[in-house]
């Protein structure tokens, strides 16, 4: 009697796998619905790409007109970061000299959120909505590690199609702010 329970348990701890597999399969059919920051981190990782554009700073015409800047934007762990960065165009990848900011994309929760890693030291973290029409993305500040002396307090993404799109950033400087607006064409 002995051996066949322990025959019976030996059998049903083989099958286990297969119910609990089964089990996952089931559940993955079943389509879910995407959450209002599922279908902004969407939007958002559909810039993913080479840009380059002009930037203009109306708060500060002396930084207006020079070089383009170029951007990078890539996905990356498994599809749940989108990695954007910054840069002069034209310049090496040389942080003890250019600035090369980079801003990280995910979903927490239920929030899009940015964190943004500055050339200030600091560190904003923004959460960002959709508009109704799906063409514009709208970060707001959040907290922020680090000094905020000089920091980023704003965002805005605007599709205009799939090779166009603009960036508006807010950056406070003694809580004075500063905007600056790309104006990017997609290069690949």
């Amino acid at each position: 009697m002995k051996s066949l329970r322990f025959v019976m348990f030996v059998a049903l701890m083989a099958l286990s796998p297969v119910a609990f597999a089964q089990s996952d399969a089931q559940k993955s059919s079943v389509a879910s619905v995407p959450s209002e920051a599922q279908k902004s981190f969407a939007t958002v990782k559909s810039l993913a790409g080479e840009w380059e554009g002009p930037v203009t700073v109306p708060d500060m015409p002396e930084m207006s007109g020079g070089k383009p800047m170029h951007l990078s934007m890539r996905v990356t762990s498994r599809g749940n970061v989108l990695v954007h960065e910054f840069q002069e165009a034209g310049t090496p990848l040389d942080a003890t000299k250019y600035d090369h900011p980079v801003t990280m994309f995910y979903v927490d929760g239920d929030q899009l959120t940015l964190i943004h890693y500055c050339d200030a030291g600091n560190r904003p973290r923004m959460t960002g909505k959709m508009s109704p029409d799906g063409k514009t993305v709208e970060f707001e500040l959040k907290d922020i590690s680090g000094s905020t002396e000089y920091h980023m307090h704003h965002s805005l993404f605007t599709i205009i199609d799939a090779n166009h799109h603009t960036e508006d950033w807010t950056f406070m400087m003694n809580d004075k702010p500063i905007h600056a607006h790309f104006d990017l064409q997609r290069k690949n």
